[in-house]
């Protein structure tokens, strides 16, 4: 197989899914061409482009927007599709749903000169957030777009079994960490007193007032929220710290200086702060939804929890029995949830479809 030319598709560059395109990119261009047609966020971390290796090409899509807006979608439809003939790609990779639902539009139905795939990290229709009404809307337009000819691949079991529902192709690829990239920043140092931490926007999704409740129970102890979010006031609890907004470097040493790692999460795609906390060998203890507990497995890895007492149980657990849950969770990284692991794989699957398409 030659080199193949590679044309990432990312509106949603921030938070968990920028440190997954670092990763994949990263490993690809190593024997791929490798260009992402990206949008900035607010999330998107300043000087981002230094987290590339040199030879990714990136390219600004500059009408992607979040929220659905027609004159602006349509824009961005066209951009994408300029950006698509310029490269002239063997491969187009659509990231998360505005992508995905204008870049399967533009290239998976009348058009067959590309191989099409689309990685949903999180479907719109699961969030809770979401009335039912636009749940329903959103879960239609992808079954609607899963009957073109993209493949779509999820980054945990959970979100495979949803695709297998609403797709005609399907494929099931796990998120990956780079392991050499936390070794560089993180301090494996114990804090006298045991300190409990999450990552990642103070949301809804996220659940502070589930993570305020279990401080509140639990007032000797030391709650850190690493990150920032509209919704900070949730986090009333005197014993809860929140660090505000850091750049990735300083919330992975941060991170590393806790001892439990907590997502108490209404939904997930596959968090990249669960994998980077299980290889600083965190005790992760986690809520029970699709992306947690595809990863974590009660009682063997860590802890998947329902209610408040269950997560000050697990928090509570022996050291004994914590050494070994970190241990499992650990070894479950080096071997699976790594970016050299989870580029191989996405390699063999274009390869796959390349070849099912007839264009090698």
């Amino acid at each position: 197989m030659e080199k193949k030319k590679i044309l990432f598709i990312v509106e949603a560059m921030g938070g968990g899914i920028y440190t997954y395109i670092t990763n994949l990119a990263n490993e690809l261009v190593k024997n791929n061409d490798v260009y992402i047609a990206y949008s900035v966020r607010k999330e998107t971390p300043q000087n981002f482009q230094e987290n590339f290796a040199t030879n990714v090409k990136l390219i600004r899509v500059k009408n992607f927007v979040r929220s659905i807006n027609v004159l602006q979608d349509l824009k961005a439809y066209i951009e994408i599709k300029k950006i698509a003939r310029k490269v002239n790609p063997d491969i187009i990779h659509l990231h998360s749903s505005k992508a995905g639902a204008l870049g399967r539009i533009a290239f998976s139905f009348f058009n067959s000169k590309y191989s099409v795939f689309y990685t949903p990290h999180g479907y719109s229709f699961l969030m809770s957030d979401t009335n039912k009404v636009k749940r329903l809307v959103y879960k239609n337009i992808e079954k609607i777009l899963g009957m073109g000819n993209a493949v779509t691949i999820s980054c945990s079991p959970g979100e495979d079994r949803e695709s297998q529902k609403l797709a005609k192709y399907t494929e099931h690829v796990d998120n990956g960490i780079n392991t050499k990239e936390i070794d560089t920043i993180i301090n494996n140092s114990i804090s006298k007193k045991k300190t409990l931490a999450t990552l990642g926007r103070i949301s809804y999704q996220k659940n502070p007032t589930l993570f305020n409740e279990i401080a509140e129970r639990m007032p000797k102890e030391n709650f850190v929220w690493i990150g920032d979010g509209e919704l900070r006031n949730d986090l009333s609890s005197p014993n809860v710290k929140i660090t505000g907004w850091l750049n990735r470097n300083e919330a992975l040493k941060k991170l590393s200086e806790v001892d439990v790692f907590l997502l108490t999460s209404r939904w997930e795609g596959l968090p990249m702060a669960l994998l980077e906390a299980m290889y600083m060998e965190k005790l992760c203890i986690v809520s029970n939804t699709i992306g947690n507990n595809d990863v974590i497995k009660n009682n063997v890895n860590g802890f998947v929890c329902d209610t408040v007492e269950d997560y000050i149980k697990a928090i509570n657990v022996s050291e004994d029995k914590k050494k070994i849950l970190i241990q499992n969770a650990r070894k479950d990284i080096e071997v699976k949830y790594n970016t050299i692991t989870m580029a191989k794989k996405y390699s063999e699957i274009y390869d796959k479809y390349i070849k099912r398409n007839g264009k090698c």
